[in-house]
């Protein structure tokens, strides 16, 4: 199970919990409004922390993986920088010993 769907599940169960806890208590219909409106609020200001919270981490994982990737493209160019260079030197060397091999060719 995943941990988000833990994390939904056991808030769920806290909210059904705490709701069945105020109705089935002996108090009269205005204190049960009130403590459900205090419970509702504590609920919100929690939500309200733990979007906060997974917003920050995602967008710190967002900035890591940018980094990464970032990285790993510059790697890469650098990559076929070199292997264009190193193409294009036996290019021309191929060039030259086949221009080198024709010249010593039409001498004999």
């Amino acid at each position: 199970m995943s941990k988000g769907k833990f994390a939904l599940g056991a808030l769920f169960g806290a909210v059904a919990g705490v709701i069945a806890g105020v109705l089935t208590a002996p108090k009269s219909g205005k204190e049960t409004r009130a403590d459900l409106k205090a419970k509702a609020d504590e609920l919100k200001k929690d939500t309200d922390k733990a979007v906060d919270e997974a917003k920050k981490k995602g967008e710190k994982v967002y900035k890591d993986t940018k980094k990464h990737v970032e990285t790993a493209v510059e790697e890469g160019r650098k990559t076929v920088d070199d292997y264009r260079e190193r193409a294009g030197r036996a290019a021309a060397s191929a060039k030259e010993e086949f221009s080198k091999s024709a010249r010593e060719t039409r001498k004999k």
